[in-house]
């Protein structure tokens, strides 16, 4: 059975030395700071992801302790802006069906093994059992935001 990740003040102090880390660019290349606004505050909400790139480029989240509420403000906002090392981009999220989350979360599992707990599977799980536990980690495709309109 998966872990189930609590947010006390051990993990706020953990997230706060990373995204200081990543704010700098110190630590892992992937490692990005996830801003996006509160579906109910207004509110801007920031918390350290690992973001995956795929062989062609394309960039995706993971949703490594299951549906918090970073998924759920990214669902309602369906934006997000990701900072490192001083570089901040502002990009489309867009939630993959999970028949597509099948190969992010076989490569998340490989790549990051401090979440392998919080999951029900592993990285040579049955497609069916990938499939299934991606309702509980979905995943977001990053796009690029189409250039703003000039007058």
């Amino acid at each position: 059975m998966a872990k189930t990740y609590r947010v006390g003040a051990f993990n706020r102090l953990v997230n706060a030395v990373f995204s200081a880390m990543t704010g700098r660019g110190l630590g892992r290349a992937d490692r990005h700071v996830l801003t996006v606004r509160g579906r109910r505050s207004g509110v801007d909400r920031s918390v350290p992801v690992d973001v995956m790139s795929s062989p062609d480029g394309v960039r995706f989240l993971v949703a490594a302790y299951k549906v918090g509420g970073w998924v759920h403000n990214v669902r309602e906002a369906g934006e997000v802006a990701l900072s490192r090392g001083g570089h901040t981009e502002r990009l489309r999220a867009v939630e993959l069906a999970p028949e597509q989350c099948v190969p992010v979360l076989r490569q998340y599992l490989r790549e990051v093994p401090v979440t392998r707990p919080y999951f029900d599977i592993t990285a040579d799980s049955s497609d069916p059992a990938v499939i299934a536990a991606s309702v509980h980690h979905p995943v977001f495709r990053l796009e690029a935001l189409p250039a703003p309109a000039t007058p």
